[in-house]
């Protein structure tokens, strides 16, 4: 798969850092980031890259040449005038085929062949990498179809397939924490929908600029054919100095490269209610979600920990029929707004919907079953490790009750801790115990 890298822009928010060499050339450790890119490409056996450039783009070509030197073939595309971040796609005649497109002025370490495979298995005109953050307040959001259970006593479907787009700019309440990474794979198809379907306005006018989420992406939605695929994997953006100090440390410590897909990963499992939140009975709506003092903190440890932040959480009120999976998804879409605010993410959230006790009015007949996901027993932490590749032996859990400790134990974690619930930094004390035994 031919790969396309945007390495122009001025980087004006970073030029403290360096202002006389484009973004994509500043360094992390002994070598630029976007050599960091290329190495992460290389090892997924993509190969063939064109780098679009522009302001002092003498700088990159000087460095890289004809790629050979890294055992890659890099050509280039060079912008006689800014064309945006997506102008110069519907200018390259190569484009004949599915294509990798990303900035060259991220950090990142991915396992691109697991992205591609989610790409030709949704037969996607375009899939986006997504992934949570730490400031998804000023990100773009993406929010994808969810379908009804398609099995009795089973769980929504998400198909994946993203039907909002959410800039920062663009009102929003609650939400959940998928950030739009930046890195796409893109069909020729989409583009020759924009070019004629879509009748954009700009495309081909000289002068213009074309922004590849606004004026391509989000603009396709109606297609049904964008799709947005999750990963905890590092992807940062390093366009402020504070973030490029953050990138810098992850990159010496370790992180960057740990957390690719293709690695083992290590999680700290985190049960809910009296654990994140507070426990003050069944919580059926968003508006009773409150979170317990120093949640966030502890999460936010978790985060730069480079342990995944994974939430297990027993919610019986879906078989009780007292709370939708619609309004439990709202409820969880608080939690990662008000954890965003505080500059912390889950990677994942599972829950369990079923309970064994009958007698409620309003009770779901096929959610009154004995599963496997309810804890003790450990089905929903197992799942976890199939879908992120998570090392249970490496991995902890964090929670308030007994069945908790219990889950854990029949998981094969290396540790249960139990905390009091609704305890003001109890969560916390217990992150930091976990993180100063490592």
């Amino acid at each position: 798969m031919k790969v396309v890298i945007m390495a122009g822009g001025k980087g004006t928010r970073i030029s403290s850092i360096a202002s006389d060499i484009p973004k994509p050339m500043i360094r992390i450790g002994e070598k630029p980031v976007l050599e960091h890119q290329i190495n992460n490409l290389k090892a997924n056996g993509l190969t063939d890259i064109t780098l679009v450039i522009g302001h002092l783009g003498h700088v990159i070509k000087d460095y890289f040449e004809d790629g050979r030197q890294l055992g890659v073939n890099i050509s280039y595309f060079v912008e006689s005038y800014p064309l945006g971040t997506a102008g110069a796609l519907f200018k390259m005649p190569e484009l004949t085929e599915d294509f990798l497109l990303m900035c060259g002025d991220v950090m990142m370490d991915v396992d691109f062949q697991r992205f591609i495979r989610f790409h030709h298995e949704h037969q996607a005109w375009a899939s986006l990498m997504a992934h949570p953050n730490g400031h998804p307040y000023d990100s773009s959001l993406l929010v994808t179809e969810m379908l009804p259970p398609a099995e009795k006593g089973g769980l929504p479907v998400d198909t994946h397939r993203v039907i909002q787009w959410m800039n920062k700019e663009d009102e929003r309440h609650y939400y959940q924490n998928r950030v739009n990474a930046g890195i796409e794979i893109i069909s020729p198809r989409l583009l020759e929908e924009v070019r004629t379907s879509l009748l954009n306005p700009s495309i081909g006018k000289a002068g213009k600029s074309l922004d590849l989420d606004r004026d391509v992406l989000k603009a396709s939605l109606s297609t049904g054919r964008i799709f947005a695929y999750d990963t905890p994997e590092y992807i940062k953006d390093m366009g402020t100095p504070d973030r490029y100090h953050d990138v810098e440390m992850d990159f010496q410590n370790g992180k960057v490269s740990a957390r690719n897909l293709q690695h083992p990963q290590k999680a700290i499992f985190l049960d809910r209610d009296g654990t994140i939140n507070l426990h003050t009975g069944f919580i059926c709506h968003a508006e009773d979600l409150q979170l317990i003092p120093g949640a966030a903190e502890a999460i936010r440890l978790i985060n730069r920990s480079g342990y995944m932040a994974v939430v297990v959480s027993n919610q019986p009120v879906i078989a009780r029929g007292e709370c939708s999976f619609q309004e439990l998804r709202n409820i969880h879409d608080k939690m990662e707004t008000l954890l965003g605010r505080e500059g912390a993410y889950v990677d994942a959230i599972y829950y369990c919907p079923h309970h064994t006790d009958k007698g409620f009015e309003g009770e779901l007949p096929e959610y009154k079953t004995d599963c496997l996901c309810r804890k003790p027993k450990p089905g929903m932490m197992l799942q976890a490790a199939t879908d992120w590749n998570i090392d249970l032996k490496q991995s902890y859990i964090i929670g308030d009750s007994d069945k908790d400790v219990a889950a854990g134990q029949y998981a094969g974690v290396k540790q249960s801790l139990r905390i009091a619930s609704n305890s003001s930094g109890s969560l916390l004390h217990a992150v930091q115990q976990i993180l100063s035994e490592r």
